[in-house]
């Protein structure tokens, strides 16, 4: 009997991502000190869970849910009545594991919902999908016992006894570090999945069920599968925005915020682990620079998507990995002039489209209480007056061609580069 020994050599890039991933969640509070700053970003980071959770459907099984909030939102809701029981005394639990909890919960209603859900794949799967979210959403207007009717669950945090009789995560800095603890544990389980048999199996099932079928796997099972390990990573999400808001309400549950997390994960990059990621933090950007600008925020963030879709498929994710190539071929440099046209162009060109939004919208919805003028960027602009129009189509305009312009440049130069890295790797 014959003993074969493997020599599996360590990866230092591997070691030096996760062990820079975990400073920075250590160090971002003392930079970021501030009441308001750390509420955000416990819920940026609540919200990388819950979108991680759904890239395991979307990006890695290409399952394209547009109720996944329902496994989040359910989960919240169980952790949200467990943390009741425990201020109320009638259950000993540390509230450290709650997200535990709300992850078996989570996993639960995957198992039971899922058997529905994954008898299809593809549109069927997503429209299913968006009537089970739409039957819990009205569940819980109908239940308001367990669901609190409009007004939510509410829950105090402070409950239990004290962690090493110091954390009573009373201070939101205790409630950070909670968050960044799960969110750490989260996503090493969750990229440690992706290495696994089934999350390579899924990715089969994503690309060529019928081969997958063929070579001897059950599809529907392994989406199944699939679907119930993300319905406990959404939980662990939805039991972490309890404790970080006290409260739980049927917007937990609603398709909304399907809609969000779809829309975010999207734009950060579904093809790619770290994509939702990064749309979780532009989500927390978009709330903090663009909601305390403008109320039309939701209109850039639709516009935003709707370029992204159009123009960049792969996500921010996506746009990253372009350049590795270059960069590991130290050509990034030659990019760089092309690069600053485009950035120009589309400076110019958000410029006319922002304005012509904010003008569409005062006039819209304000003009008609306080007059047709108003200030923008600093200049008082009558939006019933033909001019500021054709000053901005004329922007626009000149944008477009910038954008243009510079699109063949960058073409021109990637073609170049790339070349030439191709032809200098054949030697």
């Amino acid at each position: 009997m014959s003993t074969t020994v493997r020599f599996t050599p360590l990866n230092p890039a591997r070691w030096v991502i996760w062990s820079g991933f975990a400073l920075v969640l250590i160090a971002l509070p003392l930079a970021f000190h501030q009441g308001f700053a750390l509420t955000l970003m416990c819920q940026i980071g609540t919200i990388m869970i819950f979108s991680l959770s759904f890239n395991m459907l979307l990006g890695q099984a290409g399952m394209l849910s547009f109720g996944h909030a329902v496994y989040s939102g359910l989960g919240a809701y169980i952790a949200v009545h467990v943390l009741n029981m425990i201020d109320k005394g009638t259950l000993m639990f540390p509230v450290t594991l709650l997200p535990l909890v709300g992850g078996l919960a989570g996993a639960f209603f995957g198992v039971l919902f899922g058997y529905v859900t994954t008898k299809k794949s593809g549109t069927p799967f997503a429209m299913i999908t968006l009537g089970i979210g739409e039957l819990v959403g009205a569940m819980a207007l109908m239940f308001p016992d367990f669901f609190g009717g409009e007004g939510g669950v509410s829950t105090n945090r402070v409950a239990g006894k004290a962690l090493l009789g110091l954390i009573t995560y009373g201070p939101q800095i205790q409630v950070y570090y909670l968050v960044a603890a799960w969110l750490f544990i989260c996503t090493a389980a969750m990229y440690a999945y992706t290495q696994t048999p089934l999350g390579r199996i899924a990715n089969a099932v994503r690309d060529n069920p019928e081969r997958a079928e063929f070579i001897g796997y059950e599809t529907q099972r392994v989406r199944y599968l699939v679907l119930i390990i993300s319905g406990f990573f959404a939980g662990v999400s939805g039991a972490l925005g309890a404790i970080n808001f006290e409260i739980v309400s049927s917007e937990n549950v609603s398709a909304i915020r399907s809609g969000t997390v779809l829309l975010f994960t999207f734009i950060g990059g579904v093809g790619f682990f770290f994509g939702p990621m990064i749309g979780a933090v532009l989500f927390g950007l978009f709330i903090v620079v663009l909601a305390t600008i403008t109320k039309a925020w939701l209109l850039y963030l639709g516009l935003f998507f709707v370029l992204m879709v159009m123009y960049c498929p792969g996500g921010i994710a996506g746009l990253i990995m372009m350049q590795m190539p270059l960069l590991r071929a130290r050509r990034f440099k030659e990019m760089l002039p092309s690069y600053a046209l485009g950035v120009a162009a589309a400076a110019v060109l958000l410029l006319a489209l922002s304005a012509a939004a904010e003008m569409l919208y005062y006039h819209a919805l304000e003009a008609s209480a306080s007059g047709p003028t108003m200030v923008l960027f600093g200049m008082n602009v009558n939006v019933a007056s033909f001019t500021p129009w054709l000053v901005l189509l004329a922007i626009a305009g000149a944008g477009f061609a910038l954008l243009g312009l510079a699109r063949r440049k960058v073409t021109e130069c990637w073609n170049r580069v790339m070349g030439e890295i191709m032809a200098g790797g054949l030697q």
